[in-house]
């Protein structure tokens, strides 16, 4: 399964469209794909069952509508854009849903996330964590793809429309924002 990983992109495409090689493309596809997919949605979902649910929509719509990628864009820009998609109307849905209970008003999104038994990081990646999740979710995703993926804004922009100018702008924006919630979480502590 790990030489599934060093397969180039195009070779998936390949066996993807054979229909004979399409569960072998698949397999090797969630090889290559499937835990990078899942980190950067957990990023934006935050919790980890979360994450899985919305990573298996996102991997069954990729293999509905596989006939539909034309290889205009790499198969990564594409396997993001569907994955960004899918994360960001979760959070449409969890947005819509908040009716929430008194319980959960007391428990803050830094709580739930060390309460995540997933969740090994220490109280500085919490800290990041709550400063992500005041972010616009426009915010968060740039801020995600571009500190966490590496991205460049010419990938960004494939994966999200937009110019890269508005990116910049945007990076610039969440960083300062995460900054001044990270410095007044710590003098509150």
């Amino acid at each position: 399964m790990s030489d599934e990983k060093h397969i180039s992109d195009e070779q998936l495409i390949a066996w993807l469209r054979d229909k004979d090689l399409q569960e072998k493309g698949f397999r090797a596809l969630l090889s290559k794909y499937q835990e990078r997919l899942y980190w950067h949605i957990r990023r934006l979902v935050l919790e980890h069952e979360d994450a899985n649910d919305v990573l298996q929509d996102c991997l069954v719509k990729v293999y509905r509508k596989f006939s539909s990628f034309r290889g205009q864009s790499q198969l990564y820009t594409w396997l993001y854009r569907i994955a960004t998609n899918e994360a960001l109307s979760f959070l449409r849905k969890q947005k819509r849903k908040q009716v929430q209970s008194i319980d959960d008003d007391d428990l803050h999104l830094a709580d739930r996330l060390t309460a995540d038994p997933y969740f090994d990081g220490n109280q500085a990646q919490a800290q990041l964590q709550q400063a992500l999740g005041t972010l616009p979710d426009k915010q968060r995703v740039v801020f995600n793809l571009r500190y966490f993926e590496s991205m460049s804004y010419q990938e960004m922009s494939d994966i999200l429309g937009t110019s890269t100018g508005a990116l910049k702008a945007s990076y610039h924006h969440a960083v300062k924002k995460i900054e001044k919630s990270v410095v007044a979480t710590t003098m509150n502590t």
